[in-house]
């Protein structure tokens, strides 16, 4: 995988552009455990010996499974390799994701990370999401206050607006916004040029897009057969190759999955390509 050019995390942390996201490494719906631990253990190594130096995981995983598996498969952690994890979203159940920003919770699920992972600061904590009951300000001096501690190095956010963004960067430095985004589903456009602007990373989760612009009459089918490429990574070197800023992080439980999408970096587009996708948004 050779990749763009590393995007510089904070200023100072390195990733390759094309990251692994860890949400399907644990059971169904993001919930308790693997069908085949070791298989999910597999996969994250060899996303690492693939090149893969950016992996992406959450509390909620699981929830605490994908960190564990991480650490599993990881620990100690090669030289170069960022985990990133988040806080913010309990799981009451497995269909229920619900906001949670307490700061004594956010401080007590970073120490749940710590644990699990093996770690004795975490490279990136990221606010899995904004609740609402919570004023934003408390949420993100929480994990200012677990910054000034030693026990996170940089602070994100996810799925919030440009105007959340600059509320949370008057309470602390944050380096990266994990929004939703992807060929096809582009509403959070704006947040994406923000950062871009500002130097922040947009980590777009769910990257690849799905649906009806997949057909074969479609831009990107049209693409993916110039190129002899599958649709999925095509959709990925779009990503790459669309802004600076952003940092896919697919995910999938499969190593052949993973070779797939990491191939995605070695893919040029060309001009007239980015013109065609275009018309996919």
């Amino acid at each position: 995988m050779n990749g763009h050019k590393d995007l510089l995390l904070g200023g100072d942390l390195p990733v390759g552009r094309l990251g692994y996201g860890a949400m399907r490494l644990t059971g169904p719906d993001a919930w308790g455990e693997p069908a085949d631990r070791a298989a999910a253990v597999a996969v994250v190594r060899k996303a690492v010996e693939q090149g893969v130096t950016f992996i992406d995981t959450a509390d909620a995983y699981g929830p605490g499974i994908s960190e564990e598996i991480i650490a599993e498969a990881l620990h100690p952690y090669p030289a170069g390799v960022v985990i990133a994890t988040k806080a913010g979203q309990s799981r009451p159940s497995r269909r229920e994701w619900k906001p949670l920003g307490r700061p004594e919770y956010l401080r007590q699920q970073a120490e749940l990370s710590l644990r699990r992972m093996k770690v004795e600061r975490i490279d990136l904590f990221q606010l899995h999401r904004v609740d609402p009951q919570v004023p934003l300000a408390d949420q993100v001096g929480a994990l200012k206050h677990l910054q000034e501690q030693g026990k996170v190095r940089h602070i994100g956010l996810s799925e919030v607006t440009v105007a959340q963004i600059r509320e949370a960067r008057t309470v602390a430095e944050v380096v990266s916004v994990q929004n939703r985004y992807n060929l096809t589903t582009r509403h959070h456009e704006e947040v994406l040029e923000y950062c871009t602007r500002e130097g922040l990373a947009f980590i777009p989760w769910e990257p690849i897009a799905e649906g009806s612009h997949a057909h074969a009459a479609g831009p990107l089918a049209a693409v993916s057969r110039d190129l002899r490429a599958s649709p999925a990574q095509v959709s990925l070197a779009w990503l790459l190759h669309h802004s600076p800023a952003l940092l896919p992080i697919p995910g999938t439980s499969s190593v052949t999955h993973l070779e797939e999408n990491l191939a995605a970096a070695d893919i040029e587009l060309t001009p007239a390509h980015m013109d065609l996708l275009q018309t996919s948004a």
